[in-house]
Protein backbone atom coordinates (compact mmCIF):
# COMPACT_ATOMS: atom_id res chain seq x y z
CA UNK A 1 0.00 0.00 0.00
CA UNK A 2 1.43 3.03 -0.77
CA UNK A 3 1.70 6.15 1.22
CA UNK A 4 -0.76 7.94 -0.18
CA UNK A 5 -2.79 5.14 0.56
CA UNK A 6 -2.23 4.81 3.32
CA UNK A 7 -2.77 8.73 4.68
CA UNK A 8 -6.60 7.79 2.35
CA UNK A 9 -7.33 5.42 5.33
CA UNK A 10 -6.06 7.11 8.20
CA UNK A 11 -8.38 10.81 7.18
CA UNK A 12 -11.29 11.26 9.22
CA UNK A 13 -14.17 10.14 7.89
CA UNK A 14 -16.41 13.61 6.26
CA UNK A 15 -18.83 15.14 8.50
CA UNK A 16 -22.50 14.42 8.30
CA UNK A 17 -24.38 16.85 5.92
CA UNK A 18 -26.44 18.88 9.13
CA UNK A 19 -28.54 21.23 6.55
CA UNK A 20 -30.28 20.16 3.05
CA UNK A 21 -33.72 21.76 1.47
CA UNK A 22 -36.97 20.05 0.09
CA UNK A 23 -37.29 20.77 -4.06
CA UNK A 24 -40.07 23.49 -3.04
CA UNK A 25 -37.79 25.42 -1.10
CA UNK A 26 -35.17 25.21 -3.56
CA UNK A 27 -37.30 26.73 -6.07
CA UNK A 28 -38.16 29.57 -3.84
CA UNK A 29 -34.60 30.01 -3.55
CA UNK A 30 -34.29 30.43 -7.11
CA UNK A 31 -36.76 32.83 -7.64
CA UNK A 32 -35.78 35.15 -4.80
CA UNK A 33 -31.64 34.37 -6.23
CA UNK A 34 -33.33 35.80 -9.95
CA UNK A 35 -35.06 38.68 -7.62
CA UNK A 36 -32.04 39.50 -5.34
CA UNK A 37 -28.98 38.23 -6.21
CA UNK A 38 -26.82 35.54 -4.02
CA UNK A 39 -28.37 34.23 -0.29
CA UNK A 40 -27.39 33.24 2.62
CA UNK A 41 -29.88 32.00 5.81
CA UNK A 42 -29.60 32.60 9.40
CA UNK A 43 -31.40 31.09 12.41
CA UNK A 44 -31.06 33.00 15.47
CA UNK A 45 -31.94 31.71 19.54
CA UNK A 46 -35.42 32.70 19.33
CA UNK A 47 -37.29 35.76 20.24
CA UNK A 48 -39.66 37.62 17.54
CA UNK A 49 -39.37 35.30 14.91
CA UNK A 50 -38.48 32.52 16.70
CA UNK A 51 -36.52 30.04 15.61
CA UNK A 52 -37.58 30.06 11.63
CA UNK A 53 -34.68 30.40 9.48
CA UNK A 54 -34.15 33.80 7.71
CA UNK A 55 -33.16 34.36 4.18
CA UNK A 56 -31.24 37.54 3.08
CA UNK A 57 -29.43 38.83 0.85
CA UNK A 58 -25.54 37.31 1.05
CA UNK A 59 -23.65 39.77 3.58
CA UNK A 60 -27.06 41.85 4.72
CA UNK A 61 -26.53 40.11 8.00
CA UNK A 62 -22.86 40.34 9.25
CA UNK A 63 -22.33 36.80 11.23
CA UNK A 64 -19.77 36.79 14.20
CA UNK A 65 -18.05 34.29 16.66
CA UNK A 66 -21.49 33.83 18.12
CA UNK A 67 -22.67 32.15 14.65
CA UNK A 68 -21.65 28.92 13.14
CA UNK A 69 -21.34 28.04 9.84
CA UNK A 70 -23.84 24.54 9.14
CA UNK A 71 -23.20 24.07 5.57
CA UNK A 72 -23.57 25.54 2.37
CA UNK A 73 -26.33 24.93 0.46
CA UNK A 74 -26.05 23.52 -3.36
CA UNK A 75 -29.25 24.77 -5.40
CA UNK A 76 -29.75 23.46 -9.07
CA UNK A 77 -29.99 26.72 -11.00
CA UNK A 78 -28.30 28.83 -8.07
CA UNK A 79 -24.33 29.84 -9.15
CA UNK A 80 -23.18 29.38 -5.53
CA UNK A 81 -23.88 27.80 -2.62
CA UNK A 82 -26.41 29.16 -0.11
CA UNK A 83 -24.28 29.42 3.46
CA UNK A 84 -27.07 28.59 6.30
CA UNK A 85 -25.48 30.16 9.56
CA UNK A 86 -26.79 29.35 12.92
CA UNK A 87 -26.53 31.32 16.16
CA UNK A 88 -24.18 29.09 18.41
CA UNK A 89 -27.00 28.95 21.44
CA UNK A 90 -29.13 27.37 18.59
CA UNK A 91 -26.36 25.22 17.30
CA UNK A 92 -26.12 23.99 21.11
CA UNK A 93 -29.52 22.68 21.01
CA UNK A 94 -29.45 21.09 17.41
CA UNK A 95 -25.94 19.56 17.52
CA UNK A 96 -27.25 15.85 17.38
CA UNK A 97 -30.40 16.99 14.97
CA UNK A 98 -30.31 16.94 10.45
CA UNK A 99 -32.17 20.33 9.28
CA UNK A 100 -33.87 20.24 6.54
CA UNK A 101 -35.47 23.84 4.91
CA UNK A 102 -38.84 23.73 3.86
CA UNK A 103 -41.17 26.29 2.63
CA UNK A 104 -44.98 26.33 3.37
CA UNK A 105 -47.84 29.49 2.98
CA UNK A 106 -47.82 31.59 5.43
CA UNK A 107 -46.34 34.49 6.85
CA UNK A 108 -43.12 34.79 6.78
CA UNK A 109 -41.14 37.63 8.75
CA UNK A 110 -40.90 40.95 7.67
CA UNK A 111 -37.35 40.79 7.34
CA UNK A 112 -36.66 37.41 5.53
CA UNK A 113 -36.72 38.23 1.37
CA UNK A 114 -39.79 35.10 1.13
CA UNK A 115 -42.27 37.58 3.16
CA UNK A 116 -43.38 38.94 0.15
CA UNK A 117 -44.15 36.46 -1.77
CA UNK A 118 -46.75 34.83 0.96
CA UNK A 119 -44.48 32.09 2.51
CA UNK A 120 -42.23 31.35 4.41
CA UNK A 121 -39.22 28.92 5.55
CA UNK A 122 -39.19 26.38 8.45
CA UNK A 123 -36.81 23.76 9.49
CA UNK A 124 -38.15 20.52 9.61
CA UNK A 125 -35.41 18.27 11.82
CA UNK A 126 -34.75 14.41 12.61
CA UNK A 127 -32.07 13.12 14.39
CA UNK A 128 -29.00 12.29 12.97
CA UNK A 129 -27.14 8.84 13.25
CA UNK A 130 -23.97 7.48 12.65
CA UNK A 131 -24.49 7.83 8.55
CA UNK A 132 -25.72 11.43 8.63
Amino acid sequence: MSSAEQAQDRAPAPAPERVGLTEEAARMIRQLTDQHGPLMFHQSGGCCDGSSPMCYQLGELRTGDSDVLLGRLAVEGVDEPVPFWMSSSQFAYWSHTHLTVDVVPGRGSGFSLEAPEGVRFLIRSRLMDDSG
